[in-house]
């Protein structure tokens, strides 16, 4: 699930493995994940847009795709059904994770993070390259029906807030920053409502990974952030950020563990925090 860059470096000798790009920025940002792409990349890497693999027909960002969107989208970036793919963004695996996360959804297992993101390819040696990409040659992939109790709808997450917390069959647990699960800071996506969902615990993605490297931090310290933010490791998880993205990134921290009974709120906060929301049904709590 997680490589190193210099077995990424060995790995990319042969060409049964497929670099992707996963960069992906918060809109409020004076990033641009694709301009970033192009100035330097992966030698060989294509771009995982998150923004365009997704069901455009959702007023949510970045929802997920069906099997047969996600396929073509597949297709299109040259992935084969036995390709090993190593994904990658610009600050580690912040986003990368969600590429990760999607592709493993959809049945294709032979998937890893690059530990360190770009920054550490380039420190172990690896080539990149800059400028236009050539277009890859249209790949075979072809996605597997996905889980359907992967991914939580808001329906799914209102039962689940209006349980007690003893009797909730999963806790629910935010990727975000501390000030924005807390209400202190304003959320990027103008209008939402700030804070978290009743009895959600803050696991800020950040903790994750090294704030120097980018480098995932190792098991033991997995197990003790989790603890630290109050998650029982033997009950079930279903995370949440602010639109679906590093929510991933918990899901990977978990999978790192050896935790696999986590789902993901797809809709997340862009969702359950909109404006029109119906705060009786998707109340929100601050401090």
């Amino acid at each position: 699930m997680l490589i190193n860059a210099i077995d990424a470096i060995a790995a990319s000798q042969t060409s049964s493995v497929l670099f992707m790009d996963a960069t992906f920025v918060l809109p409020n940002s004076d990033r641009d994940a694709s301009a970033e792409y192009m100035e330097k990349r992966i030698t060989g890497a294509v771009f995982f847009d998150i923004n365009l693999v997704a069901d455009k027909s959702s007023p949510l960002p970045h929802t997920m795709p069906n099997a047969a969107m996600f396929t073509d989208h597949m297709r299109l970036l040259g992935l084969n059904s036995d390709h090993m793919v190593i994904i990658y963004d610009q600050s580690g695996m912040l986003s990368a994770a969600r590429a990760w996360w999607m592709l493993r959804h959809f049945g294709h297992d032979h998937v890893a993070i690059l530990d360190g993101g770009l920054p550490a390819w380039e420190a172990a040696g690896g080539t990149v390259e800059t400028g236009a990409p050539s277009t890859p040659e249209t790949g075979s992939f072809t996605a597997m029906a996905a889980d359907p109790h992967a991914i939580m709808t808001r329906e799914d997450m209102i039962a689940l807030v209006a349980m007690p917390l003893s009797d909730r069959s999963a806790q629910i647990v935010d990727a975000r920053s501390a000030g924005r699960f807390t209400g202190k800071v304003a959320e990027p996506r103008p209008g939402m409502a700030s804070g978290h969902m009743s009895g959600a615990l803050n696991c800020p993605i950040s903790h994750l990974i090294d704030a120097d490297t980018g480098i995932c931090k190792s098991p033991a310290q997995l197990k003790t952030i989790f603890a630290d933010a109050g998650i029982d490791l033997n009950k079930p998880v279903v995370t949440s950020c602010g639109s679906g993205v590093t929510a991933c990134g918990l899901a990977f921290g978990f999978a790192l563990i050896g935790k696999h009974d986590v789902s993901i709120y797809d809709g997340s906060w862009s969702e359950w925090g909109a404006p029109d929301a119906n705060r009786l049904s998707c109340p929100v709590v601050t401090g």
